[in-house]
């Protein structure tokens, strides 16, 4: 059971409460990113900003080319710098419109580090060019060469996947894929899945945010939705959104999520919808963390990060 304590706004993290204020003065500084062509969105993001700091490239990274329902499909890879235990399938977030594979290797060179995995992460293709269900078909692509052909590539078995943000929700549409089309459940012994977008059609907490931006506001969670789901196609529906799916056979699951982030909702039905389908798992809330809060250097990311690494590891 969730402590219900963890919502009380007098117990947040004092770090994160001065963190969330400095992330908000920023982005009302910051241009409108609607305003503006989406190629110049993803090159802000690249570059990053005193709101969404960009993250080291690593020097260690390197690329792997597969055949993708698109076209070829590039995969990132950090190995660790020991004998690798298991792998980790990575999906990134950006609202399925801005992103990429690159953009968040210090958190894979601790996974590989710490957990001895190889860190795969997929570069997808983006909405709007490419709206649903190219990035789903990618990840499933990705999930299905790193079962088939880069468990021996890698030496290893245990394979595990995740991310954050539409990042978590790829990750669970790739493993319903797996299990629906492929007879392959349990490909994946468990799932690291933070700050979740698992409704299309936008929970209670998503849509009642508002204006300000925290990363993420109300506007922004439909405008990533407008971009993902093409016209005609119902935002709930169980192919689009896996807050409606059957979740029976999934493997664990570790749900992550800060009681300021608009997605709270998300993350809290979906892994009741989790237990119920006794999947497994744990459900950690973090008092007064924003969207994504691990991006920031803050003690409460490290605690975090250290909770997801211990479940990654108990899994090889």
């Amino acid at each position: 059971m969730i402590d219900h304590a963890l919502f009380d706004p007098a117990k947040a993290d004092a770090e994160a409460e001065r963190l969330n204020r400095e992330i908000i003065a920023a982005q009302k500084a910051a241009p409108d990113p609607w305003a503006m062509p989406v190629e110049e969105v993803r090159e802000r993001r690249r570059r990053g900003s005193a709101a969404i700091p960009a993250m080291a490239r690593s020097a260690r990274a390197e690329t792997l080319t597969i055949d993708g329902p698109g076209g070829p499909l590039e995969l990132r890879v950090i190995r660790p710098q020991r004998k690798a235990r298991g792998a980790y399938l990575h999906v990134h977030s950006g609202g399925f419109l801005w992103g990429g594979a690159d953009e968040q290797d210090p958190w894979l060179e601790r996974i590989a580090d710490r957990c001895g995995f190889v860190c795969v992460s997929v570069a997808y293709r983006l909405a709007p060019e490419h709206p649903y269900p190219a990035p789903i078909d990618d990840c499933e692509a990705a999930a299905l060469w790193l079962h088939r052909e880069g468990r021996a590539l890698f030496g290893v078995e245990a394979l595990t996947i995740g991310g954050e943000s539409v990042g978590a929700h790829l990750a669970v549409m790739t493993m319903l894929r797996l299990r629906d089309r492929h007879a392959l459940p349990k490909a994946f012994r468990g799932a690291n899945l933070f700050s979740g977008l698992f409704d299309l059609g936008v929970t209670a907490s998503a849509r009642n945010w508002g204006a300000e931006r925290l990363v993420l506001n109300s506007e922004d969670v439909r405008r990533f939705a407008d971009g993902f789901v093409p016209e005609g196609v119902a935002r709930r529906s169980p192919d689009v959104s896996p807050l409606y799916a059957d979740l029976a056979g999934l493997p664990p699951a570790l749900f992550s999520v800060g009681t300021r982030d608009p997605l709270l909702d998300d993350t809290l039905f979906m892994s009741m919808r989790w237990a119920a389908a006794n999947n497994g798992g744990y459900t950690a809330v973090y008092t007064g963390g924003c969207h994504v809060f691990i991006r920031y250097p803050i003690a409460m990311s490290d605690r975090a990060l250290e909770l997801i690494e211990r479940f990654l590891m108990a899994l090889a």
